[in-house]
Order: C-alpha cells, then sequence, then structure tokens
C-alpha cells in the first residue's frame, strides 16, 4: 500500500478516535460482571481455574470477567490452533493483545544495516503477519534488540528507525500495528530501548500508523517513573500496556504502583485497548488464583 494512502487513513482513524465514546457511555456497553478494562490474562495465569484446552481456557477466563488474552508465544503455535483461538475469541467477544513477532535480546539487529538481519527481519515479520490474518490479531510486539557499544548511539538509532519503516511497509498492507516495547536495563542490560520518550521520538520518526508502544508500565515504573505523565505525553503513540507491579513483578496492590488511579485515568481517557497482565502471582494455588483476581477488581472498582 502507498504510505501517503495508508497515513491518510490512518489519520482520519485518528480523527474518528474523537467520536470514542465517553467513558460513561463506554462502561454502559459493558455486560454485567465483566471487568471494565480489557486486562488480559495469558492462557497458564489461572492454571486451576481455567483449566483445559486453550477453547476451554478462554472460555473459563471469559466466565471469570474478563474481556480480552494474550499469549506472547502464539506465533510459535500451529495454525490449527491459532484459528481455534480466534474463533472462540470471537465467540466470547473477546480481545487478543499482542504476540511477540520479534524479541531477541541477545542480538544487536535493529540497531545494524546487516543484510542477513534484514532478510531474517522480514521471515519474521510476513510470518507475524500471517500469524495475525489468522487469530484476527491487531498488535504484534517487537523489541530492537542489544545496542552496539561499538557504534554512535545517533547512527544506532537511525539504524532502528530505518529498519522499522522496513517492518511498517511489510505490516501496512495488512493494517496489523507493531508495538515496540523499552524494557528496563536492570532486568534486562545491554537492550537499545528503554524509554517512553525513547520509543514515543522513534515511533514519531517513523512515521507510521503502524508504528506505535506498548507502555509495559512495570518496566517504566524501574526505569523513569512518572508513569501517568509518560502516558500522556506519550498518548498518541501508545497502543497497548502491559501490567506488573514494582518490585516482585506480581499481581497489581503487591508493590507501589498505584494502579487504582492508572486504571481510572485511562478510563477517563476513554481506553479500549488491551492491558496484558504480564506478571507472576505473589501466592502459590487457587488462594494465589484467587487473591489475582481479587486483586483486579479491587484496582478496577476505583
Amino acid at each position: 500500500m502507498d504510505r501517503r494512502i495508508f497515513l491518510a487513513t490512518g489519520l482520519a482513524a485518528g480523527a474518528a478516535a474523537a467520536s470514542i465514546p465517553s467513558s460513561s457511555e463506554a462502561q454502559s456497553q459493558i455486560p454485567p460482571g465483566k471487568f471494565r478494562l480489557k486486562y488480559a490474562p495469558h492462557f497458564g495465569m489461572f492454571p486451576t481455574m481455567a483449566r483445559g484446552s486453550l477453547v476451554d481456557k478462554i472460555k473459563a477466563l471469559s466466565g471469570l470477567g474478563f474481556r480480552a488474552i494474550f499469549d506472547n508465544g502464539l506465533m510459535g503455535k500451529s495454525a490449527q490452533d491459532q484459528q481455534a483461538i480466534a474463533r472462540e475469541l470471537q465467540e466470547q467477544k473477546m480481545d487478543l493483545g499482542p504476540f511477540v513477532a520479534y524479541a531477541d535480546f541477545k542480538v544487536a539487529s535493529f540497531v545494524t544495516r546487516d543484510k542477513e538481519i534484514r532478510d531474517m527481519l522480514k521471515k519474521r515479520m510476513v510470518q507475524a503477519v500471517e500469524t495475525a490474518k489468522r487469530t484476527n490479531a491487531e498488535w504484534a510486539l517487537v523489541v530492537p534488540g542489544r545496542y552496539d557499544q561499538r557504534l554512535e548511539w545517533d547512527y544506532q538509532t537511525a539504524n532502528v528507525i530505518d529498519n522499522l519503516k522496513f517492518c511498517t511497509d511489510i505490516f501496512e498492507a495488512s493494517g496489523i500495528i507493531m508495538v515496540l516495547e523499552p524494557l528496563n536495563p536492570w532486568d534486562h542490560p545491554g537492550l537499545f530501548l528503554t524509554k517512553i520518550p525513547q520509543a514515543y521520538n522513534i515511533c514519531r520518526a517513523v512515521n507510521s500508523p503502524c508504528c506505535k508502544i506498548v507502555d509495559d508500565l512495570y518496566h517504566q515504573q524501574i526505569t523513569e517513573g512518572n508513569l501517568i505523565p509518560n502516558i500522556n505525553r506519550a498518548w498518541d503513540q501508545i497502543a497497548s500496556f502491559h501490567i506488573g507491579d514494582n518490585p516482585g513483578r506480581k499481581e497489581p496492590t503487591t508493590g507501589e504502583i498505584n494502579y487504582r488511579n492508572i486504571f481510572k485515568h485511562l478510563r477517563e481517557k476513554s481506553y479500549q485497548g488491551v492491558l496484558c497482565m504480564e506478571h507472576g502471582r505473589s501466592q502459590s494455588g487457587k488462594k494465589g488464583e484467587q487473591a489475582l483476581l481479587q486483586a483486579y477488581r479491587y484496582c478496577d472498582d476505583s
């Protein structure tokens, strides 16, 4: 698709966003018993409360009140499983959060101009598009890899932007959105992308509706804090969120992040996207699953 046509379409969609229902209108459309925001557990998050096949788990998670799921490993599942997931999500009226298209923490990939790297990225992005088509996914997650200690930072940034433009050219024809995830340098030392302002600057430079940010609130609390102001400043480039409290990367209410305020803020901004529950449980067994569920009910009810 011609980039100018696609960008024009994206701008029209942005204008349409002004007509998104108000927070109160959006809440009135949510069925009784469902969470107000689209918190998305993964398939293994509730091993006793959501058991059985992938389809059985989706049904159970819907019954617990969830309106979305996420699966980082979706691209590695068989086409048959991907299609079964898509059918059941449609049946349950649930969304699918971003799946991982590329996240190699060991390689300086996007920061280079290496032809072999380009060829690898093309193969991965084509595969991601195929996965998204089978599953009706809207977002594919990308981590730009490690930085290069032997190359000036500005050159690396320019290379990342060029490589992302290359990837968005593959995504634009199908309208799938690539979301970039900044990760904190304490858990994942040596990675190129670490902060929301950095990701915001890169997305603005790529200048495509297909290149946005996933704001992982756990990582950003560690790296920079100032969570709500950064959400506001980068809002036009944020497509999705990851959740996890800090310290510990467990469910909300177990750490220092005030998720009640954050979720309230997102509702007030009429956020309609997915919030992937990318964290562990503070307690084991069914008791831990019940505590996790209660934590989300508490934070969702602010």
